[in-house]
């Protein structure tokens, strides 16, 4: 691996007190190009911008996936990362499903690690810093025809983050708009899926909300996921989540959420929700919680949701199993406790 670093770090310049959610990024990037059939040149460079044709493949045809990930640093400088196969398992099931060439894992791996050793400084220990880490996959290939491109860029690129919501959010729940419908890319971490939903998600804002809870393309009947998130909703003691299906992004921290209201013994069911479950229960003072989960927020509280030009508000509550699962999964990232999960990696 080829390793060209900066000749002045931009640290000095940055207040970590005061920086936005994925607009400040760190001193260094890795890039590794696909030709001819294989990933070559793996190399990490200064951040910094890169030259493109504009006939490139990806800017016409959209192949382009991604992941999110965070890196976090404990009380003794120790660096960790939070379940990183799983992130590399999804990238390849979302490069296959758009038929670009899946990473090997020695790539992944040895190219994160580097870079995060060598960018270690902008990670800032204590719970609520940490250092975002986006891996993507782009088409190259200088050529309008719409086929798939012959060549791809790997990069990953770094930046310090605090929380992406600053608290507790309001949503409303799709009753036009679809995120993804049966047979397409929705378990993908495609970027069109994300483009797609900026409109939808600007008319929600008019209306006083920060997400969108995306319901089925056929009937919108049934609740699927948030725009950034998977949703759980808490129906008296119990936590419901929606089965993964080839709509729904299968996500890393739901996952660790499932995982972890099981062995707190929190009864959980995977199961089909419909809207007017979700309504009934709101009705019935039995809808305790609704939260959203993902790498980017870990657990986000939400305080209301609007169906049909009615608000229905959730207020907070004690013993919140946001609050419980969220201190828990926060814990083993900044290695505070015991990880009997087997969650936490190790880079240096």
């Amino acid at each position: 691996m080829e390793i060209h670093k900066s000749k002045k770090s931009k640290l000095e310049n940055i207040d970590f007190d005061n920086i936005s959610f994925g607009t400040t990024f760190s001193d260094h990037m890795f890039i590794c190009k696909y030709s001819e059939g294989s990933w070559n040149s793996p190399k990490i460079l200064p951040y910094g911008p890169i030259s493109l044709d504009p006939s490139t493949s990806s800017f016409h045809y959209g192949q382009s996936i991604f992941e999110g990930m965070k890196a976090y640093k404990d009380s003794k400088e120790k660096v960790w990362l939070f379940r990183p196969e799983e992130n590399f398992k999804r990238m390849n099931k979302s490069s296959l499903r758009l038929n670009m060439p899946e990473l090997p894992k020695d790539i992944f791996f040895k190219g994160l690690t580097k870079l995060l050793k060598i960018d270690s400084e902008w990670i800032k220990s204590g719970v609520g810093n940490s250092l975002y880490i986006r891996p993507f996959i782009f088409a190259s290939s200088p050529n309008l025809q719409a086929n798939p491109s012959k060549e791809y860029i790997f990069f990953i690129i770094c930046c310090p983050v605090k929380s992406y919501y600053g608290g507790r959010i309001d949503v409303l729940i799709s009753e036009q708009y679809s995120r993804a419908a049966s047979g397409g890319v929705g378990y993908a971490k495609a970027a069109g899926n994300y483009a797609a939903q900026f409109y939808p998600t600007s008319l929600a804002e008019k209306e006083g909300c920060n997400q969108i809870i995306w319901t089925d393309a056929n009937n919108h009947e049934y609740l699927e996921e948030a725009g950034t998130m998977n949703v759980f909703f808490r129906i008296n003691d119990t936590l419901v989540t929606s089965p993964l299906n080839d709509r729904i992004l299968d996500g890393v921290t739901r996952k660790s959420v499932i995982q972890l209201s099981n062995s707190l013994k929190i009864k959980t069911e995977v199961r089909p929700i419909k809207v007017s479950e979700i309504i009934s229960s709101h009705k019935k003072g039995e809808l305790k919680e609704i939260f959203g989960a993902g790498t980017a927020v870990v657990l986000c509280p939400i305080s209301s949701f609007k169906f049909d030009n009615k608000k229905y508000e959730i207020n907070p509550i004690k013993n919140s199993f946001a609050e419980i699962l969220k201190e828990k999964i926060t814990s083993i990232q900044y290695n505070l406790t015991d990880d009997p999960f087997g969650w936490r990696f190790p880079v240096n």
